[in-house]
């Protein structure tokens, strides 16, 4: 009954979205106004986030049961946004029935779509992984049309979307999905049959994919830290994050501080990971100044409750600091862009693990029959890849295939400190833009 009443207010207030290019000289300001729910934050960011929208500032507030959002953004080249039409789409996407949109999928299913078949692994990291996946998926006639693979804390985690080489739609005969099934989760487990490996093929546009591989890792606990693993080292390299937790007892929430080397997409990360741990933002501020962001989250777990323990804490931090570094992109950056075929992907992931290279995130994606794939990678050690492994690899690939973009900086200097009191009273003082 409770359910009822609830989608019956949201029905009679639903969210409103209002778009100001006014208000600021620098921004374009988005207020968005709904009934609060559990995920309603991840939401709007997530619409915003996809848009490619940069977060420059923002405010949060659901106190009383009504969720109000206050995000300056700009677009990619640091204008605001003008054009009629994105500024339409945008209102609408954020004015959408949030009611109506499929929750975080918990369960397993074998659902594929009339496009293609989404594939979700998780398991141990190793090098050469990648390759290993992609040389099945050949054998078995399957192509990869689109894909994004994570590693952290020698943990890997995939989403990949694959079609009948035959047909060129999903796969559709269940012994031959469960063929598939048997043969990667066997790659998952690698020589150790005690290792936890994981597949699931499910439906793809059930959620998005982002949060899937944020749920994939954390339900792997890539969050647990392993010492002395070299699947950790260039990760160590990086500047970590500085999250503090305190307790607001006035108001009986958690206040969580974090600051860190900004970047797209990291508030993204952040508020999906609180969702996932079942952690709900009261209040907050967001602000990115000088390539450094800086946030703070007023929050309780979904009981009611704050932070009470220890344990609890340290647990916080260690799975923020986790959703920070698994999207952070360290070493090499190669792209190839060629005309689609089977077995691409699969040629390619070959010849980077044969000259010792290992992938720590790629992208793969294929539109109008070319192929756009992007791919993160170190040696085995986690060290930048040398000159002449890059010569040798652009010769076997192909110099018009295939072009080195940049070589990432493994460690960037650590941001200077600010005190929590600057950033608490600018919270404090307004919730306006």
């Amino acid at each position: 009954m409770d359910d009822e009443y609830e989608k019956l207010i949201r029905r009679l207030n639903p969210p409103r979205a209002v778009i100001d290019n006014d208000a600021c000289e620098d921004a374009t300001v988005i207020q968005v106004d709904s009934v609060n729910k559990h995920g309603t934050l991840l939401q709007v960011v997530q619409v915003l986030t996809d848009m490619n929208l940069v977060i420059t500032k923002g405010y949060i507030s659901s106190d009383g049961g009504w969720f109000m959002d206050v995000f300056n953004v700009v677009d990619y080249h640091g204008n605001k946004i003008r054009d009629k039409d994105v500024i339409d789409y945008i209102r609408k996407s954020l004015e959408n029935d949030a009611s109506l949109v499929p929750p975080l999928r918990e369960s397993v299913g074998v659902m594929p779509s009339e496009d293609h078949t989404s594939i979700e692994l998780t398991g141990a990291d190793r090098p050469g992984l990648l390759s290993e996946v992609c040389a099945v998926l050949t054998d078995l006639h399957c192509n990869v049309v689109n894909a994004e693979i994570w590693t952290h804390n020698a943990r890997a985690a995939a989403v990949l979307n694959v079609t009948d080489e035959a047909t060129g739609s999903a796969i559709k005969d269940p012994r031959r999905i469960w063929t598939i099934k048997k043969l990667l989760c066997n790659i998952l487990k690698g020589n150790n049959d005690l290792e936890k490996a994981n597949m699931i093929l499910s439906s793809p546009g059930i959620t998005h994919r982002d949060r899937r591989l944020h749920k994939l890792m954390f339900d792997d606990r890539d969050y647990e830290r392993i010492e002395g693993s070299d699947h950790g080292r260039v990760k160590d390299k990086i500047s970590r994050p500085k999250i503090t937790i305190i307790d607001c007892a006035e108001k009986d929430y958690t206040v969580i501080i974090m600051r860190s080397k900004d970047r797209p997409k990291l508030l993204f990360d952040i508020v999906c990971t609180l969702t996932d741990m079942q952690y709900i933002v009261f209040h907050g501020m967001v602000k990115a100044a000088r390539a450094e962001a800086y946030q703070e989250y007023y929050i309780r777990h979904v009981d009611g409750l704050p932070i009470s323990s220890e344990a609890e804490r340290d647990r916080v931090v260690q799975c923020l600091e986790a959703a920070i570094e698994r999207r952070v992109s360290e070493g090499l950056e190669l792209e190839v862009c060629t005309e689609d075929r089977v077995g691409l992907l699969s040629d390619i992931t070959r010849v980077l693990r044969e000259n010792g290279l290992t992938i720590r995130r790629a992208e793969i994606s294929t539109k109008g029959g070319k192929a756009k794939d992007t791919f993160y990678v170190t040696d085995v050690a986690g060290n930048p890849v040398d000159q002449r492994t890059i010569d040798l690899i652009c010769h076997e690939i192909g110099p018009t295939i295939m072009r080195v973009k940049q070589n990432l900086d493994l460690q960037p200097k650590p941001p200077e400190e600010t005190t929590f009191g600057f950033l608490l009273g600018n919270f404090l003082r307004g919730r306006t833009l």
